[in-house]
């Protein structure tokens, strides 16, 4: 299995969800990204908490998530037009 390099600009998941909550903004050690979650603003996130990368695409495992984001992620989405 070929292994991807995170990128600025690659899209976040949660492990629980096909739906895109936000995407990479910074990648600042060998160990945080910063993550700009829609609708809400940056987050740091541990590596750790990464269950795979793929071409233009970082999914994280949910239950490695502090609450708070997992909030934000869960919210992600509130302000689009459901008419859309």
């Amino acid at each position: 299995m070929r292994q991807h390099a995170i990128k600025i600009g690659y899209r976040t998941f949660v492990d629980n969800s096909d739906e895109a909550f936000g995407a990479v903004r910074a990648i600042l050690s060998d160990e945080h990204l910063s993550v700009y979650v829609e609708n809400t603003g940056e987050f740091l996130i541990e590596r750790s908490a990464i269950v795979s990368v793929g071409p233009e695409k970082v999914t994280f495992a949910h239950a490695k998530l502090d609450e708070r984001l997992r909030a934000a992620i869960e919210h992600a989405h509130d302000a689009e037009d459901p008419e859309w």
